[in-house]
């Protein structure tokens, strides 16, 4: 299958499956390989995508988002709307009605409790979540009764799908999590590795890092799923031998987020015993800056938390960083034509794309002029520029493990060097970099470097929340055990006030207008250097039925309506 047909056409073509037929737990084990992979199973205490993923399989949101980026209702009746009633006339609040007879994996019943239980383990003042923008704005939750649940907001809020929407949002069983609040939430580690939850896999054991077994709930909703009695869920390696293990092994039945260059895949699905699907959603390959100073010489308290930084602070310096990077070359060598060139944060849905001129040009020349004029001289011929008050402009670019990021680093370690920009590259096993530990040094959110590469993505078609994680006050800190999505620490007022403004705001037209300004002011004001907009891209074996790519949720959002089929 060509590339370009991969990515028109896969997610229609899944569509197309046949709906299962089996009794619940009748087509045996599916064998799932993530090679990030999984830390925890606590969505809220890591903002690794592997962790978000692995736990939907047992826990839910009420709300989540289908393939086509349509809310849809999980463990509701419907979506609340203001049409239905479920949403006030002055969008002060949201009304969520649960769907009767939803029972836990345990057998105890899913309430309304369960809920605001989420909320105030999210945000209690003494914890870090990873996922508290979701509650951005919220002043209550109320429980009128065990199936009604009012979230209230300080002021009007036109979309109020954030908090318990997606996978990113799911609800945390009261009962099991009660003594897990605030500072004890890390430690609960029976908890955090084996959640009860309302979805369709239970969890049989979790070794972190390693692998993950679950069985079929017992207490599922829909009596005749899940068609698999068993999940095996491997975590490691790279993306390579997952992409084979599919493709060309038959091994396993599901490789997620295989980061290879398009040649790589072609070769693999030669293999015959599985096929590539791909879409593009909001995921975008960026350099991150970090706004704070990340010096090994500073305490604990203030490492990466302290402003500014020494020189990226400087529109100057990250400004040509970005010009001397050649953005068709990465898209050409690391995907082809599963990506775009792109300098938007946020480029899907398209009417939130800011225009950023220049983007698509390296300028190596106009790089070296602008540092020159900013007084950044490479006064002892070393090729090295110095900073005005003398200090080299040495840098530690790190990222997490993987091919095509390595060739990236590579690249632009290059182009940085033919500017007068000293890079010292450092690549992280990603289980660990993107694994949320507070009490490791190389995960992402501590962000011990002054740049790294990575990318993320969101839940949905509206980045409201997305965009409130460069807020000021979302900057991962000891205080919030180094949790926060402003990985950069990216904090501007201006910035903060037109995300208010974005949050007040019900027309369509304007909050695309917002949203523009917002990703061109993220990458202006030095928050990031986008890179690639990415197609996400996977693989599933001929035999897995019921596969339908979903870039706006977690890729095992349908995992309940998996089946064994014919190859």
């Amino acid at each position: 299958m060509k590339m370009k047909a991969l990515l028109l056409g896969a997610i229609a073509s899944a569509a197309l499956a046949p709906a299962a037929m089996a009794e619940r737990g009748s087509d045996g084990t599916v064998n799932i390989i993530y090679w990030q992979a999984p830390s925890i199973l606590n969505p809220f205490l890591s903002g690794g995508t592997k962790d978000v993923e692995s736990s939907s399989l047992v826990i839910e949101p009420l709300a989540r988002y289908n393939e086509k980026g349509e809310l849809v209702p999980w463990l509701v009746d419907a979506v609340p709307t203001v049409e239905n009633g479920g949403v006030s006339e002055d969008l002060t609040s949201i009304t969520w009605k649960i769907t009767p007879g939803l029972k836990w994996s345990d057998g105890s019943a899913f309430t309304s409790a369960d809920v605001k239980f989420t909320y105030e383990y999210c945000t209690h003042p003494e914890g870090g979540c990873a996922q508290v923008t979701k509650f951005e704005g919220v002043t209550s939750v109320e429980t009128p009764d065990d199936l009604t649940v009012k979230v209230t907001f300080e002021k009007p809020t036109p979309f109020p799908y954030g908090p318990f929407v997606g996978g990113e949002s799911p609800i945390l069983q009261a009962a099991q999590f009660a003594d897990c609040m605030g500072a004890k939430a890390p430690e609960c580690t029976e908890q955090n590795f084996n959640p009860i939850g309302t979805g369709p896999f239970v969890v049989d054991e979790f070794r972190p890092n390693d692998v993950i077994t679950l069985s079929a709930n017992p207490n599922y909703r829909d009596p005749g799923k899940p068609a698999f009695a068993n999940v095996t869920f491997k975590g490691g390696g790279d993306a390579t031998a997952a992409g084979r293990a599919v493709m060309e092994t038959g091994e396993f039945d599901y490789a997620w987020n295989l980061q290879l260059a398009p040649d790589v895949i072609a070769r693999m699905e030669e293999g015959g015993k599985g096929v590539a699907v791909a879409g593009f959603g909001p995921l975008v390959e960026r350099i991150m800056l970090n706004n704070t100073n990340p010096d090994p010489a500073l305490g604990p308290d203030e490492r990466s938390v302290i402003r500014p930084h020494p020189f990226l602070s400087d529109p100057a310096v990250y400004k040509a960083m970005s010009m001397a990077i050649d953005r068709p070359l990465l898209v050409e060598i690391g995907y082809g034509k599963a990506g775009k060139v792109t300098c938007n944060w946020v480029p899907a849905p398209a009417i939130y794309a800011a225009d950023i001129e220049g983007c698509d040009m390296q300028d190596i020349e106009g790089a070296k002029a602008m540092l020159e004029a900013a007084g950044y001289k490479d006064s002892n011929g070393d090729g090295v520029r110095e900073t005005p008050d003398g200090k080299p402009m040495k840098i530690l670019y790190q990222t997490s493990t993987n091919a095509v990021r390595q060739d990236f680093q590579a690249l632009i370690k290059q182009w940085w060097s033919e500017i007068g920009i000293e890079s010292e590259l450092r690549n992280v096993n990603s289980s660990v970099f993107f694994g949320g530990d507070p009490g490791s040094p190389d995960t992402f959110q501590k962000f011990y470097a002054d740049v790294e590469m990575y990318a993320n993505t969101f839940n949905g078609t509206d980045p409201q929340s997305y965009f409130g994680n460069g807020l000021c006050d979302k900057a991962p800190t000891p205080a919030s055990q180094w949790q926060g999505e402003n990985i950069s620490r990216f904090c501007d007022e201006e910035y903060d006030a037109l995300h208010e403004e974005l949050t007040k705001t019900a027309d369509a037209a304007k909050r695309a207008e917002i949203g523009q300004q917002l990703n061109a002011m993220v990458f202006e004001k030095g928050g990031m250097i986008p890179l690639v907009h990415r197609g996400r891209l996977s693989a599933h074996s001929n035999t897995l039925g019921g596969v339908i790519l979903n870039v706006w949720d977690t890729e095992l959002w349908n995992a309940a309506d998996w089946y064994r089929k014919d190859g």
